[in-house]
């Protein structure tokens, strides 16, 4: 005989009790792809088109259009697009921006023990 499902699973779980023990673990489940942090990053340094980030990340343009969706989506990065010629740039929304010291210290940790 099969167990009942639920509607939270064992992960869900899991997360939620994470989550409220150290909100850590809830800004790098947001932000900890290898790609978001790449391209965060990147425009750091300002506003930069498509095909910018493109080469300045090594990102595929599928890989890069996908993060791109996925941090606009979460209110990290904002989109402007010109009409001619046809372009579109990308740059920090402030939530975007405010992660900069956090990335900052995590880099200088990184260069102190890995």
């Amino acid at each position: 005989m099969k167990p009942e499902s639920t509607s939270t699973t064992k992960t869900d779980e899991v997360k939620e009790k994470n989550s409220e023990a150290c909100p850590v673990v809830e800004a790098v489940d947001e932000i900890g792809s290898k790609w978001r942090l790449v391209v965060i990053h990147d425009l750091q340094d300002g506003e930069k088109r498509f095909n910018q980030l493109k080469e300045s990340t090594g990102a595929s343009s599928s890989t890069l259009s996908r993060v791109l969706d996925d941090l606009e989506e979460l209110g990290l990065v904002k989109r402007r697009v010109e009409e001619r010629p046809i372009a579109s740039y990308y740059s920090l929304t402030a939530k975007g921006d405010a992660l900069g010291p956090a990335l900052d210290a995590l880099g200088d940790w990184s260069e102190d023990w890995l």
